[in-house]
């Protein structure tokens, strides 16, 4: 047999390896001597050397798999670095810092003050904004060096976002990677991406502008930054729900009645939780934690007297900050109680594996949840609990999306 002579004349005595055998290796197999293929010419059998010399090119297949693999994981760490985003800011605006730069440049803001002169000049310049004048007043140069930085981090984090999606992104377009349907996602993140730093500004301008009425505090727009939140969380979902898809093997199911309830609920939850992720924006840009401090009750009332003091009425669900605690309230209520009937649902679904997990995880979560809105309120919205509770909303969007994503293949 050629072949058996062939591997014979490979399969030399390899105790002290050199450059030669592995020449030697590579002439009789025909095939690149990688690391991994000398291995199996030193360790393995006759019959496994056999079937090195049968290798064939890699197919389509495992070269468009592999590729999925690479876009996914770009689009995983991307998706990290948007939640990264989501928590800087949030820590942003709970520290009172996401107006301390009055002003924004995309390349020229990228260099932060460094001598004396330039924060006197930096903060000569936030002297004349709201802020300084109503809340600031007696602040101390160190004491808005700190503001800034923070601010100032924020802002390059949104950078280096950029930076990490669109480089990698015009290479794997130009370089014919992706399908029709997965380049248009990714000019769509993209597009979204670009869209949510202008609308960053946008937000920031509505705090620095002298209003009518200056009795109340400075803050930016509550409907420009329910906008700014819900359009990082639709970027981060994109983001996670296309990379988990491209990263992970799918799970086969078969479908029954069951799974095909707790796939429409996991959606339901994913909406739900999004939708109370917004109502908590609302929350956040009126100050409305700070209004009714106890629970269950409102201050020993279920319902307490001015949620419709405003008038028309539409207006009290995104202005009176009596309205936004109690939708906000009810919403998260509603959302942990339907996401613990899907799990009780689900125990009898036959989940296994990731999905089982993501379920799991999405209960446990949500009752965490809970128990931080409630301590955040109880508390008076300390910034620690506060910015555990925004993590806890991101953390319960991802595992339910990781769920729906897991349930994907289950067909009617």
């Amino acid at each position: 047999n050629p072949s058996l002579k062939m591997a014979n004349h490979c399969l030399v005595p390899l105790r002290n390896l050199s450059s030669s055998y592995i020449s030697r290796a590579n002439i009789c197999t025909g095939v690149r001597p990688t690391f991994y293929k000398v291995q199996l010419l030193f360790k393995r059998s006759r019959t496994n050397v056999l079937k090195l010399l049968q290798h064939r090119p890699v197919t389509t297949e495992a070269i468009i798999s592999r590729r999925h693999r690479i876009i996914g994981g770009w689009l995983l760490g991307c998706c990290g670095m948007v939640a990264g985003a989501v928590l800087l800011g949030g820590v942003t605006r709970l520290t009172e810092s996401g107006l301390s730069m009055v002003d924004w440049h995309l390349i020229k803001g990228m260099k932060p003050p460094r001598s004396e002169e330039e924060w006197n000049k930096e903060f000569e310049k936030y002297k004349q904004f709201p802020e300084y004048k109503y809340v600031h007043r007696d602040i101390t140069l160190q004491e808005f060096k700190k503001i800034f930085y923070m601010e100032y981090f924020h802002r390059m984090w949104g950078r280096a976002i950029g930076v990490a999606f669109l480089l990698p992104a015009g290479y794997f377009l130009t370089k014919g990677w992706v399908s029709r349907q997965l380049r248009h996602r990714i000019i769509f993140q993209g597009s979204v991406l670009i869209f949510q730093g202008l609308l960053g500004w946008y937000m920031v301008k509505s705090g620095l502008e002298e209003k009518e009425k200056s009795y109340d505090i400075p803050r930016v727009s509550q409907y420009r930054l329910a906008a700014h939140l819900g359009t990082a969380l639709v970027l981060y979902s994109s983001m996670l729900y296309t990379g988990l898809g491209l990263f992970l093997k799918p799970q086969g199911y078969s479908s029954s009645a069951k799974l095909l309830k707790v796939k429409k609920f996991a959606h339901i939850t994913s909406a739900l939780v999004f939708l109370t992720a917004i109502s908590g924006a609302f929350v956040a840009g009126l100050d409305a934690g700070l209004v009714y401090n106890s629970f269950p009750k409102f201050s020993n009332k279920w319902i307490p007297d001015d949620l419709f003091a405003l008038s028309p009425a539409w207006k009290n669900m995104f202005e009176n900050p009596t309205t936004v605690q109690f939708n906000h309230r009810l919403l998260g209520e509603a959302t942990g109680a339907f996401i613990i009937g899907t799990w009780a649902l689900a125990r009898g679904a036959g989940l296994a594996g990731r999905a089982r997990l993501a379920m799991n995880g999405l209960a446990a979560v949500s009752l965490l949840q809970v128990g931080l809105g409630v301590g955040t309120l109880l508390y008076f919205v300390p910034t620690s609990l506060a910015a555990g509770h925004q993590t806890g909303s991101l953390a319960l969007l991802s595992l339910a999306l990781w769920l729906m994503q897991e349930l994907k293949g289950v067909k009617k």
